[in-house]
């Protein structure tokens, strides 16, 4: 199994880049030349940017095209995945809710009993056990790599929330 970059965080990093540089989506069409729907596609996950147009973003923001389509955001609220269970339930569901339910499980696959515990019971519709055995072994690399993502996750959505978006 392979895990490739989390289209949703490609997502809201997109958006948080846009907001942080105080752009509406008209006004960010129209410096990368493109439609506004095309803008809004991007921060809602539907679509990613072509090649040529990631290199003109990566120019105005000032970041690589790699920063931009797997960001590493600064720690804001957690800096490890075993600090998921300080977030209040509501958002860390929300969150969390963004990711499919096999990105979830390999995640816990390398977190604590407690951890697993706790997010067992925020998503009690979810079979873990099973979706566990579905999953197989995974490679303790990917287990750390949707750990970050889930971690970056929190951290961008803090990110936005200390910007005033």
């Amino acid at each position: 199994m392979v895990i490739c970059m989390n289209i949703n965080l490609t997502a809201k990093y997109l958006q948080h880049l846009r907001r942080s540089h105080n752009y509406t989506q008209e006004e960010l069409a129209q410096k990368l030349d493109i439609s506004r729907q095309a803008v809004s596609k991007w921060e809602t996950g539907v679509t990613v940017p072509e090649v040529d147009v990631l290199l003109k973003i990566s120019k105005l923001y000032g970041v690589s095209i790699n920063d931009i389509l797997e960001p590493k955001i600064q720690p804001q609220r957690i800096t490890d995945f075993e600090q998921i269970c300080t977030i209040p339930k509501e958002k860390l569901k929300e969150i969390m809710g963004q990711f499919d339910t096999d990105s979830l499980v390999i995640a816990l696959m390398g977190a604590s009993p407690d951890v697993n515990q706790f997010c067992e019971k925020l998503f009690p519709e979810i079979d873990f056990e099973k979706a566990r055995n579905e999953i197989g072994r995974v490679r303790v690399e990917t287990v750390g790599e949707m750990q970050g993502q889930i971690v970056s996750m929190i951290n961008l959505e803090a990110a936005d929330r200390k910007g005033g978006t």
